[in-house]
């Protein structure tokens, strides 16, 4: 699931927010905008995030729902924690 340098980019953004646009969730992890919407798309699929849309508006937030989202954000908390880097915690 995180075999993408990329998607753990944005899925440490999320983790870290909880609820973004596509731009700012593009600004913030530092890819182009045809790269993070191709992740949020993969990870919506993969039920980690939710999309809400407002006409050409498009959302997305955490599941809090999803077992494993909670233990991601867990994982994430504890290796932050401990000095990790953020998206390295997700892909190494």
């Amino acid at each position: 699931m995180m075999s993408s340098y990329g998607r753990a980019k944005v899925l440490t953004v999320m983790l870290e927010t909880g609820e973004l646009n596509v731009s700012e969730i593009t600004r913030r992890a530092g890819l182009s905008h045809g790269a993070a919407v191709r992740h949020l798309e993969f990870l919506t699929k993969s039920g980690l995030i939710t999309e809400k849309r407002f006409n050409r508006i498009r959302i997305f937030r955490v599941d809090p729902d999803n077992p494993l989202t909670g233990a991601l954000s867990r994982f994430y908390a504890d290796w932050k924690e401990s000095g990790g880097t953020a998206a390295t915690a997700l892909y190494n």
